[in-house]
């Protein structure tokens, strides 16, 4: 490493000169016996940095081979596969991703697949890939095997786990997995996409709390979904599609997404990092059964949280602007916050004549400053695409952003409803004192205390699923 690059380097071991150490840039090697195998690579310069278009990061193995090599000029729009992701047609899918991602006098390298165990690294950053630095090399090792104990993993951005990554610690989950198995993310901030597919069932995602452990990534429709694949190929078809035509390649742009059933996730925040306008931007998509979320902060601006399957979210915070809780599943959520960010609209449901829609009860629907009055309704929906679409909402709190007609077709008439069931009971303003409704939109309604009644029991909604049993208080 030349002596005129003062940076410091974590979960690796620099490969030192005389000159170098007189510069006194300080390293560490977090964790115990060893670098993660899934470990992002920190590079902290005192200053801030640019990232350049010329120039690689190459790391190679202790007997000299090529284990990846990652191009400055394409490190923006760079390729891998996430959670060993396949499309409807078999095929391994890549993401699109950023390889190198600079914040401040940060950067932070993210190797297109994870190392070996019980191997030595030498990693060689040329010249040109930090412009105004020089090039630089350091070695690692990372830890002889891996971890004995399947059923229990843990991990620690700061080298403290089994894992440094949450997606880490899901590939080391065989597939065909068929017993419960945990997985305990310590505080801290994970810059990663997270995905599981559909064989990897039963999982526990667990954090140290919604304010202590964050998972963030700005993924979205321009990075990988229909607006970046518009002439994508089979590798980037999606699986388990509900609608066959419009879910052809929408299942890729969120920042946790699920293919799995029998999924928890709890005690964490979501953050999909898309700007607002940058296009559809979901921070949680699951899309199969039984997939509970307890105590979570979902954040984003459209499309937040979508599920498609049968689903239960209890305890959380929802934020988003435009359809922010949304999907073709069977959905009971209940005792959580719905906050909107903008003038927009809460839910879109899409589901069909087989199964009930969004269900809400006890939640309270908040705004963020700025927001005006009766500029939000609680959802919307295509009527001439889904003619069965479902929303209820049940004993809610409600600020004065919900406008009073409370409800949104298209078209915008009633006898072109059909079946849509826009459904409410108990609604009040923040401080409990009930609203007028009278306002709402013609075909919508307001339900019987004995019809509300049966709608606030989940597994009434859920089908005979009841999801209480999994959930800890």
């Amino acid at each position: 490493m030349k002596a005129s690059i003062p940076v410091l380097v974590t979960a690796l071991v620099l490969v030192t000169t005389p000159a170098a150490a007189e510069t006194g840039p300080r390293f560490s090697a977090p964790g115990r016996g060893g670098t993660c195998v899934d470990a992002p690579l920190t590079i902290t310069f005192p200053e801030p940095v640019t990232l350049g278009s010329s120039g690689a990061i190459e790391i190679r193995r202790a007997d000299g081979t090529l284990a990846d090599r990652i191009e400055a000029a394409t490190a923006k729009t760079d390729k891998k596969n996430i959670g060993q992701a396949i499309s409807d047609t078999g095929l391994p899918h890549d993401f699109s991703y950023e390889s190198i991602m600079v914040e401040g006098g940060t950067a932070t390298v993210h190797p297109h697949r994870q190392f070996e165990y019980g191997q030595t690294y030498t990693v060689t950053v040329e010249a040109g890939v930090f412009p105004g630095h020089g090039a630089a090399s350091w070695r690692f090792s990372t830890r002889k095997h891996p971890p004995r104990n399947l059923r229990h993993l843990t991990v620690s951005a700061a080298g403290a786990g089994d894992f440094c990554t949450v997606q880490g610690a899901i590939d080391a989950v065989p597939t065909g997995n068929t017993r419960p198995v945990t997985i305990d993310v310590k505080r801290g901030v994970y810059t990663e996409m997270v995905y599981v597919r559909e064989d990897r069932p039963y999982l526990t995602v667990k954090g140290a709390g919604q304010g202590r452990t964050v998972i963030r990534y700005p993924n979205n429709d321009l990075r990988n979904g229909d607006k970046a694949l518009v002439d994508g190929g089979p590798a980037d078809v999606c699986p388990r599609r509900v609608l066959e035509t419009s879910d052809l390649h929408n299942c890729w742009r969120q920042t946790f997404g699920v293919d799995a059933a029998d999924f928890r996730l709890a005690d964490l925040t979501v953050h999909n990092t898309t700007p607002d306008g940058g296009s559809q931007a979901e921070a949680f998509r699951g899309n199969n059964d039984r997939i509970l979320l307890e105590r979570v902060n979902l954040f984003s601006n459209q499309d937040t949280l979508r599920l498609q399957g049968k689903g239960f979210v209890t305890d959380s915070h929802i934020r988003g602007d435009t359809d922010f809780v949304w999907g073709t599943g069977t959905v009971f959520i209940q005792d959580s916050v719905l906050e909107s960010t903008d003038r927009g609209y809460i839910s879109q449901s899409r589901s069909d004549h087989t199964r009930p829609g969004y269900v809400f009860v006890r939640t309270k629907l908040t705004r963020a400053p700025g927001v005006p009055d009766a500029s939000v309704v609680l959802g919307r929906t295509a009527v001439w695409r889904f003619t069965h679409s479902q929303a209820v909402f049940i004993d809610t709190k409600m600020d004065a952003h919900v406008a009073p007609v409370g409800w949104q077709i298209d078209p915008n008439d009633c006898a072109q409803a059909g079946s849509a069931s826009f459904w409410e009971y108990g609604s009040t303003d923040l401080d409990g004192r009930p609203i007028d409704t009278s306002q709402r939109l013609a075909c919508s309604r307001q339900l019987t205390p004995e019809e509300a009644k049966r709608w606030s029991d989940p597994s009434f909604v859920l089908g005979g699923w009841n999801p209480l049993d999994g959930v800890t208080r």
